[in-house]
């Protein structure tokens, strides 16, 4: 399965990425893509995880339960209607309209551990589109030890920015 997500990933959007260090109790995860999209685009395109967010990664498995607040102290949420349930995957800390949101929030199975993670945008102009580099940095106690997650942690990232290209690219 896993090599049919790189498969697929490889093949619907080029999305650069690594797990640039990781440690017992930390690592960070990079990714690059370019969108063909102006930044203010991309930003708005960032508030809205419903229309690119992978259903694979909810707790309702449905992306449509997802909202985010672009403002600081908003909410990266879900709902689920069926249960009465809510899920808070992370809350802004920085967002900057066309420029850059930061979320602070374990993500996945991060959230029951005791970590620390920060989630950032960077979103920078590229000729006619917008490069955006996104960074997750997790520190903390994961009883698995970070390395071990890292690269699973670094694949789904991945995926939810090549997400979120084919989202603001408009396809």
């Amino acid at each position: 399965m896993r090599y049919l997500a790189l498969t697929f990933m490889t093949l619907s959007a080029p999305v650069a990425a690594e797990v640039k260090s990781a440690t017992e109790y930390g690592f960070e995860s990079t990714a690059t893509v370019s969108i063909n999209a102006s930044p203010a685009q991309v930003y708005a395109a960032l508030g809205k995880p419903a229309r690119w967010w992978n259903k694979a990664h909810t707790y309702s498995g449905k992306s449509e339960n997802l909202t985010m607040e672009q403002k600081a102290g908003g909410c990266f949420c879900e709902n689920i209607p069926v249960d009465k349930a809510s899920i808070e995957h992370g809350r802004v800390v920085y967002a900057r309209p066309g420029k850059a949101m930061r979320l602070l929030g374990g993500l996945g199975p991060l959230q029951s551990e005791g970590v620390s993670a920060a989630l950032t945008f960077a979103l920078m102009p590229d000729g006619a589109g917008t490069k955006v580099v996104m960074t997750y940095v997790v520190g903390g106690y994961i009883r698995q030890g970070a390395k071990t997650l890292a690269p699973l942690v670094d694949q789904v990232m991945t995926e939810q920015l090549a997400g979120l290209k084919r989202y603001a690219d408009g396809k």
